[in-house]
């Protein structure tokens, strides 16, 4: 099997059991952003990670494949690639919970770094916040639907990636760098 198909050569692709779309529709990107988020936890996934965190961005990966093949459908749940659900969602309140009660409490805002890792987790992190942004607009402006459940899950797992970052510093040797400004929390 070829990698290439030169379908595309056009500027055009598939979505599963739909039509052949622009690859500059709002669909089209946020696919692309939840791979490149997918992309951004794999690199991290290279850095010295404690056990644990590695077990949860593995799963996280595989969770953004479904997420992924869900916004590539038009009717996911015709075509049964509505896999997130309610239950991810509890899932990653559940891992921010018991990471967040090994650390110490945020009193300031806290500037993105630390060792390595962590700064990867943080670049995660914000590519997490892009993705929602464009998934906000996308339900926003589709006709086709789009699941709430899907900006709930993106919105928890920004914050499991920031406790994951402070997670990692804390066990790594390294530490939470504060905002040197005149805000506290």
């Amino acid at each position: 099997m070829n990698i290439y198909t030169r379908t595309g050569d056009l500027g055009e692709t598939a979505l599963i059991g739909g039509p052949r779309v622009g690859k500059d529709m709002a669909r089209i990107e946020v696919c692309g952003e939840v791979d490149e988020l997918n992309c951004a936890l794999g690199a991290t996934r290279s850095e010295t990670l404690p056990e644990e965190v590695d077990r949860v961005l593995h799963r996280l990966q595989n969770e953004l494949f479904e997420v992924g093949a869900e916004l590539a459908t038009p009717n996911p749940v015709k075509h049964g690639t509505r896999t997130i659900g309610r239950q991810h969602v509890l899932a990653l309140e559940s891992e921010i919970d018991a990471f967040s009660a090994t650390l110490p409490e945020l009193k300031q805002f806290i500037l993105p770094g630390g060792i390595r890792a962590a700064a990867s987790l943080h670049t995660g992190r914000a590519i997490c916040r892009r993705v929602e942004r464009r998934l906000v607009a996308l339900v926003r402006e589709s006709e086709d639907e789009v699941s709430r459940v899907l900006l709930a899950y993106l919105n928890r797992l920004g914050d499991l990636l920031f406790v994951l970052a402070r997670a990692v510093n804390a066990k790594g040797g390294g530490m939470d760098v504060p905002w040197e400004g005149s805000r506290k929390l």
